[in-house]
């Protein structure tokens, strides 16, 4: 039905005026992304999270691998109408079963000249500075969503609205509509997006608004008589305000509704960025993120067990964002989760600056002061202080290497929440190689 009504319009729009010169329809491009990189880690990921555990029953200290990803992606493109598909492997080198091949993105796109425009299929979706829906490229396995994008862009506005609904299987078992450990987190999803850049004026805005439908089990959870789909919402809006030699950027969402095990959800977050670039040589950025955390958080000492009542989740999810973009790069927080499943929050001062020797070379560093946003019990908010180093050479347009060194010095309270190890000195170390030519193309 969706396409019997825009499709003529979308064809009306694309026909060509008959007293212009012919010009090639149709356009296909093939490109070719080789990625690999290699990471040793000394400390910071709980053994619980492997399973595992060190020969005297401590946490493992340290781990060594080298991942790699090849992406085919290959573009279409006729006047009103687009395509994509992307063929996409991933794998740590030595894995049993030589990784996963999967597909990461499949689309097709219809635009009018009108600036109306429906796009359906798997795609990796990308808004604002990705802190909320992103799709995560450090990720090996990136983020895409299997959705219906419909939208208008013209004048300064875009207006888009997402729509998802995923099921394991074409089933008929448990209502034919129970969803759980499929390939996206979320059972349905409905996103509105709207962004405006004022004329002639360094200064755009968005707001966001997402309705995340979760699966809840009745066999999981006593106060349910039949299984059902639970929802949760996040309203929030970005700001970027870009004059001359300076970056501003601002945000602010809210999280409310209801979680998959049904407990109310009451969240919020904020975070300010800054970046002054005199020249294009240099620039310095400071910021600041606080997510808000779950109250009464205790955690046992190791060994015991905690039992903590929780009535209301207070802890601020990032759901689907570009994770590794944020709070410090080496994921301690938002990628793996604290001990038990509630969060203390999160705060993150942070200020950097980056270098341009010369074209091809590109320096970077930064500072990140980490502490809880909530109060804990008989424990200090400090959770440690992150340096990050990160260097990156274009030796081709094609071809590029890049490095990064962190060092985390943990407090008492890292430790306790993470289950970092005994070492509070934690390094993170990476060597990546970048692979992305174009390696065909042809218009008729």
């Amino acid at each position: 039905m969706l396409a019997a009504i825009l499709l003529p319009c979308f064809i009306a729009q694309g026909q060509p005026a008959t007293d212009t010169i012919a010009e090639p329809l149709n356009q296909l491009d093939i490109s070719l992304q080789f990625m690999t990189r290699g990471e040793t880690r000394y400390g910071g990921l709980p053994s619980a999270d492997e399973g595992s555990e060190s020969d005297d029953g401590g946490t493992i200290a340290s781990s060594n691998f080298i991942m790699s990803r090849v992406r085919l992606p290959i573009n279409y493109k006729r006047d009103w109408l687009e395509a994509r598909v992307t063929p996409q492997h991933n794998g740590v080198w030595g894995q049993a079963g030589k990784g996963a091949f999967n597909i990461h993105e499949a689309w097709t796109k219809l635009t009018a000249h009108n600036g109306l425009f429906a796009q359906i299929g798997r795609i990796a979706l990308n808004y604002d500075d990705e802190r909320i829906i992103g799709s995560d490229d450090w990720a090996m396995a990136s983020l895409s969503h299997d959705v219906l994008r419909l939208g208008y862009e013209g004048h300064g506005h875009k207006a888009h609205a997402i729509l998802a609904y995923n099921q394991n299987a074409e089933v008929m078992t448990r209502g034919g509509s129970f969803y759980s450990g499929g390939a996206q987190p979320y059972k349905t999803m409905q996103t509105l997006w709207y962004h405006y850049d004022v004329p002639r004026f360094p200064l755009g805005a968005s707001l966001l608004f997402m309705n995340i439908g979760m699966q809840a089990d009745k066999d999981e959870i006593a106060s349910l008589e039949k299984d059902k789909t639970i929802f949760q919402h996040l309203l929030g809006g970005y700001v970027l305000f870009q004059p001359k030699h300076w970056r501003a950027s601002a945000s602010y969402y809210h999280q409310f509704g209801h979680n998959e095990t049904n407990m109310k959800i009451d969240a919020w977050m904020a975070s300010g960025k800054i970046t002054y670039s005199p020249s294009q040589s240099y620039s310095i950025t400071a910021g600041f993120d606080y997510l808000s955390g779950d109250k009464y958080f205790a955690v046992p000492t190791e060994g015991t067990i905690g039992m903590t009542r929780h009535e209301v989740i207070k802890g601020f999810s990032t759901v689907y964002g570009s994770h590794h973009k944020f709070y410090g790069a080496m994921d301690f927080f938002y990628v793996s989760t604290y001990l038990f499943g509630f969060t203390p929050g999160l705060q993150n001062a942070y200020i950097g600056g980056s270098y341009c020797p010369i074209k091809a070379l590109d320096l970077s560093t930064s500072y990140h002061y980490f502490a809880t946003a909530t109060k804990l019990e008989d424990m200090g908010k400090t959770l440690g202080h992150e340096w990050e180093l990160q260097v990156r050479y274009a030796l081709t347009r094609d071809v590029a290497m890049s490095a990064g060194l962190s060092l985390m010095w943990g407090s008492e309270t890292m430790d306790r929440l993470k289950r970092s190890g005994n070492e509070n000195s934690l390094r993170w170390g990476w060597i990546s190689l970048n692979i992305n030519p174009r390696i065909f193309t042809t218009k008729w």
